[in-house]
């Protein structure tokens, strides 16, 4: 069968390091503590409800997917030894033989098929239904291969199931095991404290010959970015998450510690929903648009640690950048116009958290004090940190955010901006724009020309930044800290923080 699409499929993505990285064969053994910017008493172990990086953390310790993007930004099957399509729309994931859950069960085609099903029937909750929206069927064709029958042809499907919500979970007493923590991941589950500590143990059948290294590994939440790097420096924690770019420099100065910065396709977003008001209103968005001063958010928030966003999610990274997009910039006067034509007056709230991201606070005050000159007034909201993801974001009408970004444009847009996406956090729906750019992003998926998509792609940014409800002042670098017995590869994968979110498994002590 000749593939339309070979495993082996870069992503996009700049790469910039400032520690050490080393070739040389991985230690086995110790403890691993790892002190992160998330966690909250609402998360679990359902991968489809994973919304903060702690969770995706934890669920990746435990389990496996049918593919990865790797550590040098390449895509690589994982569960699946390989998968190809001779049209983009029959997808053949061959599983790999052998592979077995925590529990003994080897893993099997039913187990594929019914996590799939899982995340995709019609009263699912989870955040990856609107990303499986196009899988029209799927079978087992034996106990190692899937068959996936897509409604339309999407070259990037590959892409799509290494999403972290599409954990691989047994199937047990003809149930699928939701919740429990059990999978094939290199680690076992010992506890789980929600929005506290995930603690693990090596799991001695890793079907990985060179991954998985630590005997134990213990993730624990330190929102509080003070908290998390007194942690690192004191010794009380061996990597952190989300080092702040005010305070990175006294990191650096530390004997005992590295920096460690990459860039990929994190940006801060303060998204409006438009099925609440007044945010509804087309001006009203135009206006918030053009009262930031996005510069001075990268130089004071970020402290040049990133650059500039144009209120749509893709970044200078991914394969199909709109260029040719003018920047949007501050413009006091168009804020004006565009604010008194909403009709709009009064008080416009934006909430807020060290939650949503480090400077998020600060961010929100400064969008207040830009949006004053034009006559807008701003009531910044500091919201609690916990459970701000499940009671702030996606829920108020007007806050602050991050998304890690996607290896693909296509990924992207379906995880929060088509119609299908639970996570389509500005509610951008029924507009003219809205729904000429999921007919866009549907189109994109089967179209084989690298000219053509590029040509869709462009008009979809475009539309997100000229109706869509996301403002997006800039995009973040990833910098880390970590102590110097740790080590890591010579690359260090920019799909996600912390190596994509597989630090654990990657990384080991010198």
């Amino acid at each position: 069968m000749t593939s339309v699409l070979a495993t082996g499929l870069t992503v996009p993505a700049a790469l910039s390091l400032a520690g050490r990285a080393e070739a040389a064969t991985p230690k086995k053994g110790g403890l691993f503590r790892l002190g992160m910017r998330h966690g909250s008493t609402t998360d679990n172990l359902d991968p489809g409800t994973a919304e903060n990086g702690m969770a995706t953390h934890t669920n990746y310790c435990w389990s496996n997917h049918l593919t990865e993007v790797g550590s040098n930004g390449k895509l690589q099957g994982e569960l699946a030894e390989s998968f190809e399509s001779e049209d983009a729309k029959t997808w053949v994931f061959n599983l790999r033989e052998g592979v077995e859950f925590h529990n003994g069960k080897t893993l099997d085609a039913n187990d594929v098929i019914a996590t799939m099903d899982y995340h995709r029937s019609e009263d699912s909750k989870s955040a990856a239904k609107g990303l499986l929206s196009a899988i029209s069927s799927i079978k087992a064709d034996g106990a190692n291969r899937v068959i996936i029958e897509l409604s339309g042809a999407n070259a990037d499907f590959p892409f799509i199931v290494s999403d972290y919500h599409l954990s691989i979970m047994p199937v047990v007493g003809g149930q699928l095991d939701v919740g429990s923590g059990i999978g094939t991941g290199g680690y076992m589950l010992e506890k789980h404290e929600p929005g506290v500590r995930a603690k693990f143990k090596r799991n001695p059948n890793y079907w990985k010959e060179n991954a998985a290294h630590f005997d134990e590994v213990e993730i624990l939440s330190l929102v509080d970015v003070t908290a998390r790097q007194n942690a690192v420096m004191n010794g009380d924690v061996d990597l952190i998450d989300g080092a702040d770019p005010k305070t990175v420099n006294l990191l650096a100065r530390s004997p005992d510690l590295e920096i460690l910065e990459v860039t990929g396709t994190l940006h801060y977003t303060f998204p409006m929903r438009l099925n609440v008001e007044p945010f509804d209103n087309y001006d009203l968005r135009m206006a918030l648009k053009y009262s930031l001063k996005r510069q001075e958010l990268v130089d004071k928030i970020l402290l040049g640690h990133g650059a500039l966003g144009n209120d749509h999610p893709i970044s200078t990274a991914n394969r199909f950048h709109n260029s040719g997009l003018a920047q949007r910039e501050f413009d006091a006067d168009k804020a004006a116009f565009h604010y008194k034509k909403s009709g709009h007056s009064g008080v416009i709230q934006l909430s807020t958290s060290a939650a949503a991201f480090a400077g998020a606070v600060d961010a929100a005050q400064l969008i207040a004090s830009s949006a004053a000159e034009a006559g807008i007034n701003i009531e910044v909201v500091r919201e609690p940190k916990d459970g701000y993801w499940s009671n702030v974001w996606n829920k108020k009408g007007w806050c602050a955010c991050y998304w890690g970004g996607r290896p693909t444009e296509d990924w992207m847009f379906s995880a929060a901006y088509t119609n299908d996406t639970e996570w389509n956090d500005t509610a951008w729906k029924g507009t003219e724009a809205s729904a000429k750019f999921n007919d866009l992003v549907t189109a994109a998926r089967s179209e084989l020309n690298e000219a053509k998509r590029a040509e869709i792609y462009a008009e979809c940014q475009r539309l997100i930044h000229d109706d869509g409800g996301t403002i997006c002042p800039m995009f973040a670098n990833y910098i880390m800290a970590h102590n110097k017995k740790v080590t890591h590869g010579a690359n260090v994968a920019s799909n996600w923080e912390l190596d994509g979110h597989k630090a654990s498994e990657r990384w080991w002590f010198s």
